[in-house]
């Protein structure tokens, strides 16, 4: 169900003043080189929230065993594994011969993204050229994204095949002399990969470096950050609720912030919540959305928080789930939202005190209650309700999906008395256009 927030509101810590502007772009070592769109253009499409329900794997990892296996590839893949949860695809034989196994093949068609570490003996694998011709093959038949690495080569050598690289065709001309048309279409790709945007591994003080940044760059692909202009459905008065809660999340600063948002049912709490949460996730070095807190047991949700760091261990003692939460966070830039909390005590034994947590954390906690917030020790700042104009348009993009009624139509009254609230436009709506209630829910 989508519904308007701007009934809601938010409670903040401090600095209620400031002209913030959220997360601003840094400067990126990863080379500006010319990209290649996947989707045909130039300009940054806003993701769909449904895109990659389809993919098996989220990334394809191909890298010539003998460089990089033991070392940069075992680093990279524990890290997209453990740290953001990806689903990876690495092949784990190390004497590559033969033809590419169509299992190979199949996973790299089943992958959202390809990550292509170019390493000295890279070119020297036919398995690895072959590879990298099905990544381009389909990376125009299904908008799969591309992420090479420079790996302790110089990519003029992998653009014009120098080096290392000439070595290794001269090889493969000699052993397919009677296939020039393969040995060419991996020259080809070599030399289209080298024209992307990539990563330098000599532009980064440590592999641990480069990992955390490929990582980040990951996650923003796989989980995008969804645009309103780009969104499946027009969030009515979404707008404004976001901007005031921007200006109290204050990303520069480096303190520990607790974020309140409340209104009652149907406002658009989980919603605002749930944008946000999407949209800056990807800049914390721990994250998590526990949604229905009210109806969950304590150490289920403590649970939910630490998995990634007690990688699956359940806790059974609510007591023994805050000790953990304080012992492993404290040193953590985390983001956690709390949706639909009713209790102190599930404040108190899940984000107890600012002290739990490192520095840049952001809690954001969505209730009905607002002496709930106030007791956990934040101010409030009220964002306005639906207006007229807004619920009728909320009303009217359910009940004949147009934003507005023909002039002198019922429907203006219809809409405009059914309230604040985003969930009675919704509804009704749905209804007029032969639904029911039941099915709005």
């Amino acid at each position: 169900m989508v519904d308007a927030p701007r009934s809601a509101y938010i409670h903040y810590l401090s600095h209620p003043d400031e002209d913030i502007h959220i997360y601003p772009k840094k400067d990126t070592k990863r080379m500006k080189l010319p990209q290649l769109d996947p989707c045909g253009n130039n300009q940054t499409a806003s993701a769909s929230p449904t895109s990659a329900e389809s993919w098996k794997h989220d990334v394809f990892l191909s890298f010539r065993g003998e460089d990089t296996r033991r070392g940069f590839i075992s680093h990279l893949d524990r890290a997209l594994a453990y740290w953001q949860a990806m689903k990876t695809f690495k092949h784990d034989r190390d004497i590559e011969v033969g033809p590419i196994s169509p299992e190979l093949l199949t996973a790299i068609e089943q992958s959202h993204l390809a990550i292509i570490v170019l390493s000295p003996n890279y070119a020297s694998s036919t398995w690895c050229l072959d590879e990298l011709s099905k990544i381009l093959e389909c990376i125009q038949e299904q908008d799969t994204r591309i992420l090479p690495i420079f790996y302790n080569v110089d990519p003029s050598d992998v653009r014009n095949q120098r080096g290392s690289f000439a070595e290794a065709f001269t090889k493969h001309e000699e052993r397919f002399s009677e296939d020039v048309k393969k040995v060419n279409r991996w020259r080809a790709a070599l030399r289209k990969v080298a024209n992307l945007s990539a990563w330098d591994s000599k532009n980064y003080r440590s592999e641990a470096e480069l990992v955390e940044e490929i990582v980040k760059c990951v996650w923003k692909e796989v989980h995008p950050t969804f645009m309103l202009s780009g969104s499946l459905e027009n969030l009515v008065g979404i707008d404004f609720a976001l901007k005031q809660l921007r200006l109290h999340l204050a990303p520069e600063e480096n303190d520990v912030r607790f974020i309140g948002i409340w209104g009652m049912g149907g406002v658009g709490k989980t919603t605002l919540a749930n944008l946000v949460f999407q949209k800056i996730s990807h800049h914390f070095e721990h994250s998590c959305f526990l949604s229905d807190v009210r109806k969950k047991k304590l150490s289920a949700l403590q649970t939910q928080i630490l998995f990634p760091i007690l990688k699956g261990d359940h806790i059974w003692d609510e007591w023994e789930g805050t000790f953990f939460i304080k012992k492993y966070l404290c040193n953590k830039k985390v983001l956690l939202v709390l949706d639909d909390a009713d209790q102190l005590s599930q404040l108190e034994k899940l984000v107890g005190e600012k002290n739990w947590f490192g520095v840049g954390s952001r809690i954001i906690i969505t209730t009905r209650n607002e002496r709930l917030l106030v007791q956990h020790g934040t101010t409030n700042h009220k964002v306005d309700v639906l207006n007229d104009d807004e619920a009728l348009e909320l009303f009217c993009q359910h009940a004949f999906k147009n934003d507005q009624p023909e002039e002198g139509d019922l429907t203006w009254n219809i809409g405009k008395t059914s309230g604040s609230s985003s969930t009675w436009p919704f509804c009704i709506g749905c209804v007029i256009r032969g639904g029911t209630v039941a099915d709005t829910v």
